[in-house]
């Protein structure tokens, strides 16, 4: 399995890891025929890579939004074009992007990263359209608020982060947020033979917060 990232120091020994910026076709391009030298081919690609921003329309400017963008949708494109010529040559191979609940759902001061996230599930249901002829299945995961240390530093740009963690628990209906081992097992049915015939799909991870409404 490979790794790409802009940093890869402390992956565990079983992961082949690849220093790539999304920002950079060249790089991309690099550390695809790295990769595909190294295992062969590629069944599967995972799109993660992502960056978040705080702020409404009026908060976040101009480079924010270049910035963001760049990363978030653009780099999708650009890591899936590269894997496409290996992905048409395997039996099974799937795309999993991953979204958020941003796309769907009206977050305060979340502008730019929930524009950002509903460009890819459209991305994702129109690589889909695009790809399933060729036997390239395309679908996306679209967790809630994640216990991440991403997370934990976008709570240090609050005034009062130990509240806005308590209100980001609360928010799922579960009563807490999304562990990360809770999205990863998404990623993989999506991208398993399990969901062969599920493309251009995305599968809601976020205790219940999109569609449940629980009385307290």
């Amino acid at each position: 399995m490979g790794v790409f990232d802009l940093s890869v120091e402390g992956l565990p020994t079983e992961l082949h890891g690849y220093t790539v910026d999304v920002r950079d076709r060249a790089s991309i391009a690099a550390a695809v025929d790295a990769l595909t030298a190294e295992c062969g081919g590629i069944d599967i690609l995972v799109n993660n890579a992502g960056i978040a921003a705080v702020g409404t329309v009026e908060e976040n400017d101009d480079a924010d939004w270049a910035r963001v963008l760049d990363v978030n949708v653009t780099g999708i494109a650009r890591v899936t074009t590269a894997a496409l010529p290996w992905l048409r040559r395997s039996a099974h191979a799937a795309v999993v992007n991953v979204c958020s609940i941003a796309a769907l759902n009206g977050l305060p001061r979340r502008a730019l990263y929930s524009a950002s996230k509903g460009a890819v599930l459209s991305l994702t249901f129109a690589m889909a359209t695009d790809h399933v002829g060729e036997g390239i299945r395309v679908n996306a995961v679209s967790p809630g608020t994640v216990a991440t240390e991403f997370v934990d530093r976008l709570l240090q740009t609050f005034d009062d982060p130990v509240a806005e963690r308590a209100a980001m628990d609360a928010r799922q209906a579960i009563g807490r947020m999304v562990t990360p081992r809770e999205v990863a097992d998404a990623i993989a049915f999506l991208a398993s033979p399990r969901s062969s015939a599920t493309t251009g799909t995305a599968l809601e991870v976020d205790g219940g917060v999109t569609h449940l409404r629980v009385r307290n």
